[in-house]
């Protein structure tokens, strides 16, 4: 029996992307979007039942947030802490 070896290129350091979404950012799911936001999943399910937080569903049930429209959202309640520098 052969066993198949994969090997790993470390030569380039550009993100490999399909042809049909360059350019597109892939949508993330709850537990996604609850590691990026430092939360966990249940405030985020509270967020999208209250409406919120940016979400989308695909096929109706299945919750889908972009990371771009996430991070825009979190930067609304920045807090500098009165820290001048």
């Amino acid at each position: 029996m052969e066993t198949a070896q994969v090997q790993f290129s470390t030569a380039s350091t550009e993100p490999t992307q399909r042809p049909e979404t360059a350019g597109y950012e892939m949508p993330v799911d709850v537990k996604t979007a609850a590691r990026f936001l430092g939360v966990s999943p249940s405030l985020v399910y509270a967020y999208v039942k209250r409406k919120q937080i940016p979400h989308f569903r695909m096929m109706g049930r299945s919750i889908r947030f972009s990371l771009f429209e996430l991070e825009k959202w979190r930067r609304q309640f920045f807090v500098n802490g009165g820290i001048d520098e």
